[in-house]
């Protein structure tokens, strides 16, 4: 449960005759044996009423996906990163639109050379 070997169970018991003393080792033993009693009542009775408030549905739940242990921070970030990179690779290859009304101002180049009909006004991936 604690991680908790034999060996290492058996030097804690001596340990705790030494500490406490034969006299009060049974009155200590008692009082544990009824703390674990009470954690393990009040732990079925969290379960009892996560059951009754959620119904059966918790049933279903896979646990094992949710557990944190599972996800690598670095991996999650990196994929988020490289979603966001990837729409707007994909936003900058689709053609645009035909414009519906002509605009007053055309675009330019940034030479200042008007762009011709179609043609996409230059795009950089690493200024954004």
């Amino acid at each position: 449960m604690f991680g908790i070997n034999g060996g290492e169970f058996i030097i804690l018991a001596v340990l705790a005759v030494f500490v406490l003393g034969p006299d009060k080792l049974p009155v200590y033993a008692q009082q544990l044996a009824r703390l674990v009693k009470e954690v393990r009542r009040m732990a079925t009775g969290a379960k009892e009423q996560l059951r009754e408030e959620v119904g059966d549905e918790i049933a279903d739940i896979d646990w094992r996906k949710l557990d944190p242990r599972q996800y690598d921070p670095r991996k999650i970030i990196k994929d988020a990163l490289l979603d966001d990179a990837d729409d707007v690779v994909a936003a900058a290859r689709e053609p645009l639109p035909a414009p519906k009304q002509k605009s007053l101002a055309a675009p330019v180049r940034p030479g200042g050379a008007a762009l011709e009909a179609g043609e996409r006004a230059p795009f950089d991936l690493e200024a954004t």
